[in-house]
């Protein structure tokens, strides 16, 4: 069994052709690639973040292992609902690494297989092509995540973090996020800024304190903050903002803007 594609011909091209042309166009070439542990990347259509994304893996030194932490926008399945079945796009079949999706489970409960989490969820399917491109041989680790008190965050976190270490993996921790939704492009970049600083801080509970009380309206805060502690525990001591944009750069319409930042852990 596979996990076929939810949203091609919707957030991306639904054709071989035409998405491996849009992935030639948005990936640029970068001479020194960043050791990233973790990163935020952006899961919007690719007509409107695919710019940011692009940036975030062109910089990013291949991996073996991608484990994508995302947001559950559709509340299906469970919590902490990992994929087990490999993943087709219009390129071809990712691999699911087994051994450290394995490790993670024997570390904590809390995270399931469920392939209802992930049925119909865009914004980890939306990363895939750029690591089929970026890292063909790569292997993937899925995981969406719905909400967990900071114990439970920080449980499923190092469980990862020592799965990594203990497995050797050579992976990476991608936070799927988009920013601020359907504010003005002012009101968007300020709320972002908060949240961004305390990513540049490395400071996971100072993001998810932020995001909740400044009502900040990013989808993956709980993803990043979760890859924020892992990076920590794997010895992560500084982030880098590679971009910021918006919406309205391709629309024109900063009245009603969604923010996305792409962003380096090392």
């Amino acid at each position: 069994m596979t996990r076929y594609p939810a949203v091609a011909g919707q957030f991306y091209p639904g054709g071989k052709k035409a998405l491996s042309g849009e992935l030639e166009k948005l990936l640029t070439p970068v001479s020194e690639k960043i050791n990233a542990i973790g990163a935020v990347c952006p899961h919007a259509g690719y007509e409107y973040s695919g710019r940011i994304a692009a940036e975030v893996y062109s910089h990013l030194r291949p991996r073996a292992t991608y484990v994508i932490l995302n947001p559950n926008h559709h509340g299906y399945g469970a919590r902490f609902a990992a994929s087990s079945e490999p993943w087709d796009t219009p390129l071809g079949t990712v691999r699911i690494d087994t051994e450290l999706l394995s490790a993670i489970m024997k570390k904590t409960r809390l995270v399931e297989s469920d392939k209802v989490a992930h049925a119909f969820e865009h914004s980890g399917e939306v990363q895939v092509p750029f690591i089929q491109v970026t890292s063909p041989e790569a292997r993937i680790v899925p995981v969406t995540v719905m909400h967990g008190s900071i114990e439970e965050l920080r449980e499923v976190s190092c469980a990862i973090a020592d799965a990594i270490v203990e497995t050797g993996s050579d992976a990476v921790i991608v936070a799927s996020s988009d920013m601020t939704h359907y504010e003005s492009r002012k009101a968007a970049r300020k709320k972002d800024e908060e949240a961004i600083k305390q990513i540049l801080k490395l400071d996971p509970l100072g993001l998810i304190k932020v995001v909740e009380q400044g009502n900040i309206s990013m989808c993956g805060y709980v993803p990043t903050a979760m890859m924020l502690m892992s990076a920590l525990k794997l010895g992560a001591t500084r982030a880098e903002l590679i971009e910021y944009a918006d919406s309205g750069d391709v629309t024109g319409d900063t009245d009603q803007v969604v923010g996305y930042a792409g962003i380096l852990v090392c």
